[in-house]
């Protein structure tokens, strides 16, 4: 299984070296996004550091949402999914492949350009710190769940906005729990761990059930 798991990975990785701008796209969205809300508000800055973890979370959302609608279609309309479907590894295995190429095309990205947000917003270090820490920790939640967003609108028209009404509420605890451990860490009463380990929970629930729902999804809209 674990050798299915890294053929489905690196192949996803080497299709989307080769349509580089879509990986491209999804990060030059995020800098866009984060270099218009200092433009709108004014170079405050306890402006923006009040501003800056919303404005991240939101923007890393947002910008892991762009790929969301390509993540099973290409093979959706090529036939390779339901190849994929006969293997004899479990389907959950080869989605969360597909789902971890997904992140680290679109959320790790996010990760490492998160410290200039820092010096963009005039984060003190110790926030940029808990900001670049709370991406990596709550990135791959946003790909795990959007993947049964995805899996559940394959095929249909307007899918992009579907998956938008389908996963945007179940993004809120993430964003809510992400962005605070950021505002935590600039307050001396916050307790930056109970944020981390709320995130860390959602990771593991979505490591365990998300594969599987998706892998249940995807055969339903096969069928």
């Amino acid at each position: 299984m674990f050798r299915a798991f890294r053929t489905v990975l690196m192949r996803d990785i080497t299709l989307a070296m080769r349509r580089r701008t879509d990986v491209f796209t999804t990060l030059f969205f995020f800098i866009i996004v984060i270099s218009l809300f200092p433009l709108g508000v004014g170079a405050e800055q306890q402006t923006l550091r009040f501003i800056a973890p919303g404005v991240a979370w939101i923007a890393a959302l947002l910008a892991s949402m762009l790929a969301l609608e390509r993540l099973f279609a290409s093979d959706y309309a090529d036939g390779t999914l339901e190849q994929m479907m006969l293997t004899p590894q479990p389907l959950a295995v080869l989605v969360l492949g597909k789902v971890a190429a997904h992140w680290l095309l679109t959320g790790l990205p996010l990760v490492l350009i998160a410290p200039l947000v820092g010096l963009q917003y005039y984060l003190p270090p110790d926030a940029t710190r808990t900001l670049v820490l709370s991406l990596l920790v709550g990135t791959p939640v946003l790909s795990l769940i959007g993947a049964i967003g995805a899996a559940l609108t394959l095929g249909l028209r307007g899918g992009g906005i579907l998956i938008s009404l389908l996963i945007l509420p179940l993004y809120i605890p993430v964003l809510v729990y992400g962005a605070g451990a950021v505002m935590a860490s600039g307050d001396e009463l916050g307790n930056v761990q109970a944020y981390f380990l709320l995130l860390s929970a959602f990771l593991i629930l979505a490591l365990i059930f998300s594969p599987w729902a998706t892998a249940a999804a995807l055969r339903i809209s096969v069928e």
